[in-house]
């Protein structure tokens, strides 16, 4: 039954990822733009003029793509290469591939979003749980009510409150990029210290605004969790305060919370878009935002399709592991 189960799952999950694959497709050509065209004239514009043989040459990028073959041609040749993870070349950076542009970028993605949101989520976790508790500090009710509110303010926003504190008034953190200009990407401390310092400002505004929200889900769960029936009777027995707290309580209650780890790491891939680009972070929040300004077809597509399957595989994998984590749900049928 388990592994019919998981079988099953997982054909829902290669449906779902053929489903948005196919939707990645078609959405960005009822645009009707012609990427080919938008980008040479531009390149030929930088001069103030127009190429005079700006059609041979569109024609001839379109040979080199394959935009010039009816679209389910196009479609079946996408399909297969998907397949591969072979995204063609980019349009807006040719002659390099799709591929190596995501890979290039994944990394940033992967360090700033996996960090910060796992961070945040430790944090506002542990601290929505004291929060509920009966015994729980008095300061806490000052901590909190500041996280609440930064909450309700997104990344991009606090992002530049914090570039026009720390940035431009103070002058103790970088501003733009991932790491200083001219420097040479080396695994040495003085690279690593660069890194950090540019990814600090980033990073703050994403845990400052997501700890209050973990905060606030932990909270309700907690204060569900202390109104059932076994923590009454654990409370008859006379268990240790510490004991109520972490093993009956914060255990049942970070089950929900599990889930929203899950779902929000299956979606750091698509990074934080804005703040990305409002930091010149190399992530693949800012690729994303130039293929998009760009028009670049084969970029989007690639970009798109890696954090679909990555939010489908985290999808999967916790549906599997689900029963495992709360052993009140079953495989078996009722």
């Amino acid at each position: 039954m388990r592994l019919l189960y998981i079988a099953r799952r997982f054909a829902v999950f290669l449906l779902i990822v053929w489903l948005a694959a196919s939707l990645n497709f078609f959405l960005p050509r009822l645009s009707g733009q012609d990427p080919v065209r938008t980008k040479l004239l531009a390149e030929a514009q930088l001069g103030g003029y127009v190429q005079a043989g700006i059609e041979d040459m569109v024609k001839e990028y379109n040979q080199k793509f394959g935009l010039d073959k009816p679209l389910w041609r196009q479609y079946l040749t996408y399909v297969g290469d998907t397949t591969r993870l072979d995204f063609n070349y980019s349009i807006s950076n040719y002659p390099r591939t799709v591929r190596d542009l995501i890979a290039e970028a994944l990394p940033w993605t992967i360090g700033l979003l996996g960090l910060t949101t796992l961070f945040s989520f430790a944090i506002g976790t542990f601290l929505g749980a004291l929060l509920a508790w009966p015994g729980a500090p008095r300061w806490m009710r000052y901590v909190m009510p500041p996280l609440w509110a930064l909450h309700a303010i997104p990344f991009f926003l606090l992002g530049l409150i914090l570039m026009y504190l720390f940035a431009f008034q103070l002058r103790l953190l970088p501003i733009f990029g991932g790491y200083s200009p001219g420097a040479a990407p080396a695994f040495n401390i003085s690279f690593v210290l660069d890194v950090i310092a540019h990814a600090t400002l980033p990073a703050l505004s994403i845990v400052l605004v997501a700890t209050g929200g973990w905060a606030l889900g932990m909270r309700g769960m907690m204060v569900t969790t202390m109104g059932e029936d076994y923590v009454t009777f654990a409370e008859a027995k006379g268990l240790k305060v510490s004991t109520i707290f972490l093993r009956y309580c914060v255990r049942n209650a970070i089950l929900p919370q599990t889930t929203a780890l899950a779902l929000a790491l299956g979606q750091i891939l698509s990074g934080a878009v804005l703040v990305e680009v409002i930091f010149g972070y190399p992530g693949i929040g800012a690729l994303l935002f130039q293929a998009i300004r760009e028009n670049d077809h084969f970029l989007i597509q690639g970009i798109v399709f890696t954090v679909i399957v990555a939010l489908g595989f985290t999808t999967f994998i916790l549906d599997v592991l689900y029963p495992w984590l709360d052993p009140r749900i079953s495989y078996q049928r009722s």
